[in-house]
């Protein structure tokens, strides 16, 4: 027996048993399995008018928020905090 005989076969058997399970269940198609997580974010379908699409191209792009840095003074108070707190942890640690 060739695999595309023994394939056509697993066909259809399953397309009997979807049948019988029909006919047992009342026709009725289970609901759909719920998805675990975050939804996906909507996309936009061509089907909108053209009215929306031109609006949505005029608007302008939305910019990168704009990189924080930290000033050297900032980075010398932070390093000498954690200073602070390690000197205060060791010290608790050795009592």
């Amino acid at each position: 027996m060739a695999i595309s005989d023994i394939l056509a076969t697993i066909d259809k058997e399953i397309a009997q048993l979807q049948q019988a399970r029909a006919l047992l269940g009342g026709g009725a198609v289970a609901a759909p399995k719920k998805s675990v997580g975050r939804p996906r974010k909507a996309v936009a379908t061509s089907v909108a008018p053209k009215k929306a699409s031109a609006s949505v191209a005029a608007k302008p792009a939305k910019s990168k928020k704009k990189k924080r840095n930290l000033s050297p003074e900032g980075r010398k108070r932070i390093a000498e905090a954690v200073k602070k707190r390690w000197a205060a942890q060791k010290a608790a640690a050795a009592k």
